[in-house]
């Protein structure tokens, strides 16, 4: 039987047909007028996006290359930071920093908790040295929010700068970077932003240039100094190095949906799917694995006793064309999680949960058929 591909994972994310079809238009040459017109208004849009009136570069490179940019344009090594991690994506942070010589205190919380606001206030009191705090807005890992607020407010208060993995939590979970005081926020087009792999993009703070002024790590390609340069050189944007041309102009096209469907409504359906979701697995009986501050990107769950995580996952993907996501490090093979950001719709969400239940049905697994959809349409159809 022929199923629709649905992407349900935590990035990449499906693609709207109007961005796809940007990527089939002829190339254009990145020096134009032309596209560097484009480029100047993509990065107008992202700023409305970040809620930032900072500095926002673009790079050619997975959220990944952002956080490593991060660490080498704010840092030199020996210099103390903090990594306050909950999960697998949190700790790439300390390993990062590791690869170039930054001594990183590592507070990681159990996975499926939250960090804990209060305890990075202790560990910055206690060593005044830190020079920069890495934490986590969404972790994909583990499916839970960080209070990049509350966090943001501590660390303003301290000569340290805040840097905040926002690659799977940017367009899907309320963001204020300005208001929030988050001075470097990364994020991954290929999630929230609805468009293929590949662009890394990284809002600064006046703050945080300043102790960028000072960091002596290495760096050529994810220079920010010359990244910015081109960026403020003349009134059109550029580029020190070749951009992702046609991604540019994908997510030029993702920008204009997010900004005609409206940033709060963005935030408000994916805080209605993500419920929905949730609801859905504790109706089958399902243990949620971060059952405080979960994510309105991701929802992660306990695999339950008896069944065949590989099997189930096997299934939905291969026989309902649904791709889920499994475990990732210390919880591999232990829960599966369930992306619902970026173009995903309430129907998405229900087909989801659909495949879900007739995967575990197939292996015996004790459960009332329908339940976890009628939780599910409850929340999205208010039946």
């Amino acid at each position: 039987m022929l199923y629709k591909k649905r992407l349900m994972t935590p990035g990449p994310t499906d693609v709207p047909p109007s961005v796809l079809a940007e990527a089939a238009k002829p190339i254009m040459h990145h020096r134009t007028p032309q596209f560097r017109k484009i480029l100047t208004e993509v990065v107008a849009s992202l700023k409305r996006v970040f809620q930032t009136e900072g500095d926002l570069l673009i790079y050619p490179a997975a959220g990944t290359g952002g956080m490593e940019a991060a660490v080498v344009n704010l840092c030199s090594p020996g210099d103390h930071v903090l990594v306050a991690s909950c999960g697998n994506f949190g700790n790439r942070w300390t390993e990062i920093a590791k690869a170039y010589g930054v001594q990183s205190e590592h507070y990681e919380v159990e996975w499926g908790q939250p960090v804990d606001p209060a305890e990075i206030q202790k560990r910055l009191a206690a060593d005044p040295s830190i020079k920069v705090v890495f934490t986590t807005l969404s972790e994909t890992s583990t499916g839970i929010e960080s209070d990049i607020r509350a966090i943001g407010e501590i660390v303003a208060k301290t000569p340290a700068v805040l840097v905040v993995d926002a690659i799977s939590g940017l367009g899907a979970i309320p963001l204020k970077t300005d208001a929030w005081k988050a001075d470097v926020v990364i994020a991954g087009a290929q999630k929230g932003l609805m468009i293929p792999p590949g662009l890394a993009l990284i809002s600064i703070s006046a703050k945080a240039w300043e102790t960028a002024k000072n960091a002596k790590c290495p760096k050529y390609y994810f220079s920010w100094e010359k990244a910015q340069k081109a960026m403020k050189a003349e009134a059109l944007a550029d580029t020190p190095y070749t951009p992702s041309i046609s991604l540019i102009i994908q997510l030029a096209e993702s920008l204009r949906l997010i900004e005609a469907e409206g940033l709060e409504a963005v935030w408000e359906r994916h805080a209605r799917l993500a419920k929905a979701t949730q609801a859905a697995m504790q109706a089958l009986g399902l243990k949620l694995f971060a059952p405080k501050q979960a994510s309105n990107a991701v929802t992660a769950v306990w695999v339950p006793e008896g069944v065949d995580v590989s099997k189930l996952f096997k299934t939905i993907r291969d026989v309902y064309g649904i791709t889920l996501a499994t475990g990732q490090g210390k919880v591999k093979g232990k829960i599966f999680r369930i992306g619902h950001l970026g173009y995903a719709d309430d129907w998405d969400v229900v087909a989801t949960v659909a495949a879900v239940e007739r995967a575990l049905l197939e292996q015996k697994y004790a459960m009332t058929v329908g339940s976890g959809v009628a939780a599910a349409e409850k929340v999205l159809f208010g039946i």
